[in-house]
């Protein structure tokens, strides 16, 4: 059962960490005056705290107006089955505002930005924000990499060591969060250890039950926008493979400009269709209907412009060697666990010769993989029955929401909410208000800051365009066809 909220005592916070401003004051000086003394330190000091912590090292501070930021190494288990059995260095970082103030775990499921960020709950809340790098993401990756303790499990049980060696220094709620494969991250961590967190924002975190039934990314791009958006991306990237002999030609010489090889995917060919397949999708899950009109015409565009075009939304640089190998772990665990999506693209028929490649095709063929389908059954059956305290935010016009995770009667308090007209990049402030107005509610109310109204609830942090700009650790604009 989950933690009690704190009612009168989450009220009387709210109301003495709020100023005039109705923004709550920032712990921006050396000691954290609030801080209870580590039973491992003397020191109030929250370097000094955090550095108490078994297993726990600095890598670098950077103060940033308002808070104090720490980028560090923890230690863990290769093998939460068996931790005596080798450790690794996993990185993390902590924006840290106060210890009298809610924390935010935001998990990106990728790598770690060493740069500061706000996630908007952290905003919402004003808090303190924890991040990690997943696991086998370099340099977290245990050497030598044993790829078969790369799985869900084992990177919840990373966060849950961390969550439980901080706890004692941020001892308020706890809310988990993350964008995409981040979100699904933070929704695997609620699964497996949901007695951790106080509450789940999960921002477009695609959910594939079955790997093998993706009819509905078919039923999405047979209707999203207008028709002739669709019509004129379409057209180019039927286009694209028109002029597949002239346009590779470019392809190749651009590669052996760079240095680029192809070993992973198998040949340049190979590499060419896959970005070229990516075209209509990587336009719709960061861009939309209002830059349509920049599609050049595919009928009259010159062979330049088709490869410029196809390029700028889907990179040719994405199935090199090179680009593939930082999201080698993505890719085993699409290919083990997550599933990946297969859509049909009937306006190329007759133009493709390998169709959409499975994830399998972009992990070195050196690292063993199967399959495991009964992974994510299990999860989307866990969160239908289970959820509580869990939000999930999908944008109306990305593709990667067209299978996500749904709430049934069992679930308490939790809510599966579409922003109208959002690509993968949506978020709380564009949902239409009601939802808005409730989610922003319930993210204060697990938080321990609960509001005396619903037109009450805004986050209690003013926007800053320094360290609020949409993360790469998130919704990446790294091309290739990934969450």
């Amino acid at each position: 059962m989950r933690k009690s909220l704190r009612w009168a005592l989450s009220l009387s916070v709210l109301i003495g960490t709020v100023g005039s401003t109705g923004v709550a004051t920032a712990a921006d000086t050396e000691t954290d005056s609030t801080a209870v003394v580590d039973s491992q330190s003397t020191s109030t000091d929250i370097k000094d705290r955090l550095l108490a912590i078994p297993g726990m090292t600095l890598i670098e501070e950077k103060p940033y107006a308002g808070y104090r930021y720490f980028v560090l190494n923890y230690e863990q288990p290769i093998d939460h089955h068996r931790p005596w059995a080798g450790t690794f260095q996993q990185r993390i970082s902590i924006l840290h505002k106060d210890t009298s103030r809610p924390t935010v775990f935001r998990t990106s499921g990728y790598g770690l930005s060493t740069t500061p960020s706000r996630t908007e709950p952290t905003r919402i809340v004003d808090g303190n924000q924890v991040s990690m790098e997943y696991r086998f993401f370099t340099p977290s990756r245990p050497a030598p990499a044993d790829w078969s303790k790369l799985d869900i499990w084992q990177a919840a049980s990373d966060q849950h060591r961390i969550y439980t060696a901080l706890k004692s220094v941020y001892g308020k709620n706890w809310l988990a969060t993350g964008g995409s494969k981040g979100g699904m991250t933070a929704t695997y961590y609620e699964r497996f250890y949901p007695r951790d967190m106080d509450g789940v924002v999960a921002y477009v975190a695609p959910n594939d039950v079955v790997n093998k039934e993706d009819s509905a990314y078919d039923r999405f791009f047979e209707t999203v926008g207008t028709k002739d958006c669709r019509d004129r991306l379409n057209d180019m990237q039927r286009e694209a493979l028109v002029r597949r002999e002239p346009l590779e030609k470019k392809y190749k010489a651009w590669a052996e400009s760079e240095g680029a090889t192809f070993n992973t995917v198998g040949s340049l060919d190979k590499a060419y269709e896959a970005v070229v397949l990516d075209f209509v999708w990587g336009f719709w899950q960061y861009y939309g209907q209002d830059v349509c009109d920049q599609i050049p015409d595919a009928a009259t565009a010159s062979d330049d412009v088709v490869y410029d075009t196809i390029d700028a939304y889907s990179g040719w640089s994405a199935y090199t060697d090179q680009g593939l190998e930082y999201y080698t772990p993505y890719y085993y665990q699409a290919a083990t666990e997550l599933g990946s999506p297969t859509i049909k693209q009937p306006h190329l028929d007759g133009l493709t010769r390998y169709g959409y490649q499975p994830a399998s095709s972009f992990v070195p063929s050196s690292i063993p993989m199967k399959f495991k389908p009964w992974v994510m059954r299990d999860v989307d059956d866990w969160v239908r029955k289970n959820a509580n305290h869990m939000l999930f935010v999908y944008g109306g016009n990305d593709p990667w929401g067209s299978e996500q995770f749904h709430v049934d009667k069992g679930a308490r308090d939790s809510y599966v909410y579409v922003a109208p007209g959002m690509n993968h990049g949506a978020n709380v402030a564009g949902l239409v208000p009601a939802e808005r107005d409730n989610a922003t509610a319930r993210i204060l109310d697990w938080a321990g800051l609960s509001t005396p109204s619903l037109q009450a609830a805004r986050p209690l942090a003013r926007f800053d365009a320094r360290i609020d700009a949409a993360s790469d650790e998130d919704t990446t604009r790294e091309h290739g066809l990934r969450p």
